[in-house]
């Protein structure tokens, strides 16, 4: 069966939903970042990045929540747009913009938002600006329409799904009325019955949830390191 590495946070997530949504059979793994199980040895065979998520099929092991749901999708042949090279080429582009784009500006903007240790007021205006800009990309392309990709909901919508339903996290609770075409699509996603079973799965396991001097050597390892 396949083996499904997670914890509650929005890369995970995403690929909890196209799990769901595909009705595929598989059995989730906690990795709880905050207490450090991302850098056992065992999780590291299977990331050496030593992030969540990853997924391992069979033996067959893949990281990285989009390499993930490109994987699962073409392996299912499920959640792609109709198979002809102007849909490849937006799938892929798309999905490579969530990837370097929409999830790390996000996840930054997070970071000194909400955890960095000292206020950086450079830092915090750029991740904020570059998060609003990927956003803002995100909701001029879905102006005029239901999905990212074609006429028919795809992986690319569920990647989007993952981040973009934290807005209000990311960038303030006032966010989310400046992006309504994004809010349109999560909240169609977000009333999938599959969407209710992805976000519940971490309920079913006890995930530390204090932010506290451990969760912080865990997570922020560059704070015991003087990198430059």
């Amino acid at each position: 069966m396949l083996k499904f590495y997670f914890n509650g946070s929005p890369n995970p997530t995403k690929v909890a939903l196209f799990l769901e949504e595909a009705g595929l059979a598989y059995e989730p793994v906690a990795v709880d970042t905050r207490k450090g199980d991302q850098f056992t040895p065992e999780y590291l065979a299977i990331n050496p990045n030593a992030k969540v998520p990853a997924i391992d099929d069979g033996g067959v092991k893949v990281f990285d929540s989009n390499a993930i749901l490109l994987y699962l999708a073409e392996k299912t042949g499920k959640f792609l747009p109709a198979n002809t090279p102007a849909n490849r080429g937006e799938l892929l582009s798309w999905l490579m913009f969530v990837a370097t784009g929409v999830g790390p500006f996000s996840g930054q903007a997070v970071h000194f938002k909400h955890f960095a240790p000292e206020k950086v007021d450079y830092a915090h205006n750029r991740y904020q600006f570059e998060a609003q800009r990927h956003y803002a990309i995100l909701n001029d392309h879905l102006a005029g329409k239901r999905y990212m990709v074609g006429d028919t909901y795809t992986i690319v919508d569920m990647d989007v799904w993952g981040w973009a339903r934290m807005i209000p996290f990311v960038l303030g609770e006032d966010a989310v009325a400046k992006y309504s075409n994004v809010k349109k699509l999560v909240d169609e996603i977000s009333a999938r019955p599959a969407a209710a079973k992805a976000i519940a799965l971490k309920d079913n396991f006890k995930f530390k949830a204090e932010m506290d001097d451990e969760a912080r050597r865990n997570m922020f390892k560059h704070l015991a390191v003087k990198a430059a």
